[in-house]
């Protein structure tokens, strides 16, 4: 455990403890409450060579949750793959305003995740909306794969439904809440991001286009004929865009509902509904 967080340190790695007890975790097939109860633990020859490869992978800047292959999110533990963003804590945020902005979670509500990923936000939705049907929509067949794996494993598989498709083109009916986290990053920045973000995670997933919009143009395009009388959209955004995304949505005669920040104080979300 020291030498693997003072390696990780010394390599600039953030979080190297959590890092650290995370990738020894793995490699001795225990949880923390294992490590701190039975530190004497050993690793065993298998489980060495193990936190060396790990280590090294991690030390290359591949994050924890990839070569974990998996990550945690609203409590719940996703799978990932290539083909999925690995969720992030900020998009959280996302999942608390959409449930706050409902009225009734015990209704049977129908809901629409756009660019489904992982499908942590719909999973995380529907674990707290027990009546609720939701569909997620990907282009990626290898996401949609992932995502109905994590349906099934987190106990709602028979309320989620997943189809290949660019955003909704290929939806005709309406939805009483609709969720995004789509693809912002202008593509001239995404060079710039971390490696464990610019090396990892699907560039499809990250690359907003010229100016980060292209999603938001395509998503909100669709929102008027997808949005129930009384329903509301949350979309994710990053932490300077809430006013051009703003401005698109109200080209669109949509009402912004309102604007939600992340734990660091940053705008994140925008909550959006049919002008009244």
């Amino acid at each position: 455990m020291r030498r693997t967080r003072s390696a990780l340190f010394a390599a600039g790695i953030d979080e190297a403890a959590l890092d650290a007890r995370r990738l020894v975790a793995l490699a001795t097939r225990t949880d923390a409450i294992g490590l701190a109860t039975r530190p004497e633990m050993p690793l065993g020859h298998d489980g060495a060579a193990l936190l060396r490869d790990h280590v090294r992978r991690r030390l290359a800047h591949e994050p924890v949750g990839r070569i974990l292959g998996e990550r945690e999110f609203w409590g719940l533990t996703f799978r990932l793959s290539p083909g999925t963003l690995e969720p992030r804590p900020d998009t959280e945020t996302l999942v608390e305003a959409a449930l706050a902005a409902l009225r009734d979670r015990g209704a049977p509500l129908r809901i629409l995740d756009l660019g489904t990923g992982s499908g942590c936000i719909l999973v995380a939705l529907l674990s707290e909306l027990p009546e609720a049907q939701g569909v997620g929509s990907d282009r990626s067949h290898d996401a949609l794969l992932t995502a109905r794996g994590n349906a099934e494993r987190n106990g709602v598989g028979g309320r989620a439904h997943f189809l290949a498709g660019d955003w909704a083109a290929a939806l005709a009916t309406r939805f009483d809440l609709i969720v995004s986290n789509p693809p912002y990053i202008p593509s001239s920045e995404i060079a710039g991001l971390a490696p464990e973000v610019s090396r990892h995670d699907p560039l499809a997933a990250l690359d907003g286009g010229p100016d980060g919009l292209d999603a938001y143009r395509a998503i909100i395009g669709e929102l008027p004929r997808l949005l129930a009388p009384r329903a509301v959209a949350a979309i994710e955004i990053g932490h300077h865009q809430a006013a051009a995304v703003g401005a698109l949505a109200a080209g669109r005669g949509l009402a912004l509902c309102r604007l939600a920040q992340d734990l660091g104080s940053r705008d994140r979300v925008l909550l959006l509904s049919h002008a009244s």
